[in-house]
């Protein structure tokens, strides 16, 4: 049995995109990803919250570094993060 070349790629798994589907077949699948994604957003919708707000941390301690304001916002920063968030008002 040959071994892997590195642990690492046991850790991946390569995919491409079928250029044969059916719009049908592709219709089903971007389906099976918002089903997905929308299962995930109701089990771990607080803590990719906290992620996405620990990844844009660094780019707005940027921007106040460089001087730019912060731009008063009337809309939550959730209806900023979150797919499909209806806008507050």
């Amino acid at each position: 049995m040959k071994r892997p070349a590195s642990p690492r790629s046991l850790l991946t798994v390569p995919f491409a995109i079928p250029a044969y589907w059916t719009p049908d077949q592709a219709l089903a699948v971007v389906e099976l990803l918002d089903g997905l994604r929308e299962l995930i957003w109701a089990r771990y919708g607080l803590q990719l919250l906290d992620e996405r707000r620990a990844q844009l941390q660094p780019f707005a301690d940027c921007l106040s570094h460089l001087g730019v304001p912060k731009k008063q916002s009337t809309s939550r920063m959730d209806d900023l993060l979150l797919p499909n968030a209806a806008p507050a008002i």
